[in-house]
């Protein structure tokens, strides 16, 4: 079992990784693999609606960083963990980008995975920046993980997430209640709901 973490910062060991890090750690301690990977500062490419995906199978911008996850989410993962910082009261904008792009062209692969954001703030927005988040995991049917608290966690300079007591403790409690959830899917012998064949409807009479 394994589980893919999204570090959304362009720090590459700054507070996002601290915080997925620790998530990371307790469910390599539940016994599920863990990666990591980094958006890093380089500009990304966002989606420009072509629709090739649903003919490739993958996204036509075919670079480094989105071939990465393509791969580790082809190859097969469990779970997905996206940490981002709060910018403006949201998400880092180039981790969007690429998002956008992921979860258009491997819907079929991430649907019924467990998924769980996790945002790190200075002050304020972290709570505008989780909801965004999550709306990738409830339009894609994969199950959203909770923890004891919104999984937010509070620094500015890096390492300073690991003061927050409460928010790394969350973050501990995030990885056990995946590991948890992953299990008890995993172990299911009926597999997924049967759902309806999408009808797509617009408000344009």
């Amino acid at each position: 079992m394994k589980v893919l973490l999204i570090n959304g910062s362009p720090k590459d060991k700054g507070n996002t990784f601290q915080a997925l890090s620790e998530v990371a750690s307790t469910l390599n301690t539940e016994g599920i693999d863990t990666e990591i990977v980094s958006i890093g500062k380089q500009a990304i490419q966002g989606c420009i609606a072509c629709g090739m995906c649903g003919r490739l199978g993958k996204c036509t911008f075919n670079d480094d960083l989105y071939y990465k996850i393509w791969r580790s989410v082809k190859d097969g993962i469990d779970g997905l963990v996206i940490g981002s910082p709060v910018y403006y009261g949201g998400p880092n904008g180039s981790l969007c980008a690429l998002l956008d792009r992921v979860f258009y062209s491997l819907e079929k692969m991430l649907q019924y995975k467990p998924g769980a954001s996790v945002v790190v703030c200075r002050r304020g927005g972290a709570s505008a920046a989780f909801d965004r988040l999550n709306k990738y995991f409830t339009i894609m049917n994969m199950p959203v993980v909770s923890s004891q608290y919104w999984n937010m966690v509070y620094g500015h300079t890096p390492g300073q997430v690991r003061n927050d007591e409460e928010g790394m403790q969350t973050m501990r409690t995030l990885g056990r209640n995946m590991a948890w959830m992953i299990k008890k899917l995993n172990i299911v012998e009926d597999g997924h709901p049967q759902n309806e064949k999408p009808t797509w409807t617009n408000f344009i009479k």
